[in-house]
């Protein structure tokens, strides 16, 4: 009868505790007792000794057959309550202190966190002992995160100096948040008061923040699903051709598009949709020799233009 990896990792978890109730089993036995072949429970038994509590050696499973009986040798071992190696009681514990210190943790939270450092430090020994004197500084837009967190808890409005990198400038505007979220960096959203519209804004990117007495009244928005990521085009979104030479083929990995079409010298010309076309200047501007924008025509002439006032700058800085 076919088995699928759900009931085999089943039957196998069943064949450890059968096994160790009976050292030196018989295969026929055991194949009989679990309704499987000879040669299925051999292959399970070639996957069994690469589990284990961890993947040092002593902590895998030691077990082999002759063909004709099972030995496992090293039940009582495995069998131990398990316990975090001084490397890894090391690394949770630092972590676990340098996280405590991060300035956008609830009070609650960082008291929680305090007390179960307190106890794992109590169990490691020594090693506890050790950890502390590492030490791990985030180099974060903690305070940024603060003032967003307890603007959402109080129902607060925001002042923002945020900069802009595909217009290249900071602006300033009133923001009402809605949350935070991570998706590679952290990110508010909120309803933005200036462009009277939802955006997203990334808190390594905010030059400076102010809560604000005013409250804080979003428009009852339906939440987006982040599940496939935080740049998600929209059908109705304009077009851009992008062509790339070969070092530039990681474009078609880090931008959702509709197509990647193969180019005789081993580039791409990628179409890809996106609600501010103007964004990509700073993309073609990157790959420089390896990619052009070729569509629209209008971003392309104003590419063409922002690569020759680059190019013009720099020379005059020689």
């Amino acid at each position: 009868m076919a088995t699928n990896a759900i009931d085999q990792t089943r039957r196998m978890l069943s064949l450890v505790t059968y096994l160790r109730e009976r050292p030196g089993a018989h295969v026929q036995d055991v194949a009989r007792a679990f309704g499987i072949t000879e040669d299925e429970l051999i292959s399970d038994l070639d996957v069994l000794p690469m589990c284990g509590t961890s993947f040092r050696g002593g902590d895998l499973l030691d077990i082999d057959t002759d063909g004709d009986r099972i030995w496992w040798h090293n039940p009582d071992d495995v069998a131990e309550p398990l316990r975090l190696a001084a490397d890894e009681a090391t690394a949770l514990l630092v972590a676990a202190r340098a996280v405590a210190t991060l300035p956008g943790l609830r009070e609650s939270d960082r008291q929680a966190l305090v007390r179960a450092t307190a106890k794992l430090e109590t169990a490691a020994g020594e090693v506890g002992a050790a950890s502390s004197r590492l030490s791990v500084t985030f180099e974060s837009e903690g305070g940024v995160f603060a003032e967003v967190d307890r603007a959402i808890s109080e129902r607060r409005r925001l002042w923002l100096r945020y900069y802009s990198p595909a217009r290249d400038e900071l602006t300033e505007r009133e923001v009402d948040p809605i949350r935070l979220f991570a998706v590679g960096h952290t990110y508010m959203e909120g309803w933005c008061r200036l462009t009277e519209a939802r955006r997203t804004f990334r808190l390594d990117r905010v030059a400076e923040i102010r809560l604000l007495d005013a409250p804080s009244a979003p428009p009852e928005l339906e939440l987006r699903d982040l599940s496939e990521g935080l740049v998600q085009p929209a059908a109705e979104d304009p077009e851009v051709v992008v062509e790339v030479g070969p070092g530039g083929r990681w474009v078609a990995e880090y931008y959702p598009h509709d197509s990647a079409e193969e180019l005789p010298d081993g580039g791409l010309r990628i179409t890809l949709r996106t609600p501010d076309p103007a964004s990509l200047r700073r993309l073609a501007l990157r790959l420089g020799g390896e990619g052009r924008i070729t569509a629209p025509e209008e971003l392309a002439e104003s590419a063409r233009l922002a690569a020759r006032e680059a190019l013009a700058a720099y020379d005059g800085a020689l």
